[in-house]
């Protein structure tokens, strides 16, 4: 009986060892699909708020003058105020020189037929800043973007 249970784990040693051996041999991953397909989507937001402001400015001046029933008081007619050069002048930032009327030289003005109607309009618009514009505006923007990718063995 002790021989039989001798031969007995010389092969039970001799299997476990040819096991533990054959184990460690690696089989191939075959993969299982032929073909196949992916999508990815991506989408993306963005907000700009943003502020446009524009300044306008009259470097020179106007002045304008009508009526019925008067004449320039001035011997040779004339009806412009001379004009004279300011110094530079700065509003946010921004450097201008402009030119307004002596007020002293406007013309004078006479009534031509006394007694008769007569009517007179006369403005004068100076130099210098004119109009601010401001513009607030909020811009949306959406973007999607799709991705497919399709594969096979």
């Amino acid at each position: 009986m002790l021989s039989a249970l001798l031969y007995y784990l010389k092969f039970s040693l001799i299997g476990i060892i040819l096991i533990c051996v054959n184990s460690t041999k690696a089989n191939p991953v075959v993969p299982t699909f032929r073909t196949g397909s992916q999508t990815t989507n991506s989408t993306s937001q963005s907000i700009i708020n943003e502020t446009i402001t524009s300044h306008q400015y009259r470097t020179g001046y106007t002045y304008s003058a009508s009526g019925n029933n008067i004449k320039s008081n001035d011997t040779n007619g004339y009806i412009n105020p001379t004009p004279q050069s300011d110094a530079t002048q700065t509003i946010n930032n921004v450097n201008f020189s402009f030119t307004s009327p002596t007020l002293e030289s406007v013309p004078r003005w006479q009534i031509v037929n006394e007694g008769s109607p007569f009517s007179l309009q006369e403005t004068i618009i100076s130099p210098g800043l004119d109009t601010i514009t401001t513009i607030n505006r909020t811009i949306n923007t959406t973007t999607t973007v799709t991705v497919e990718a399709t594969f096979g063995q």
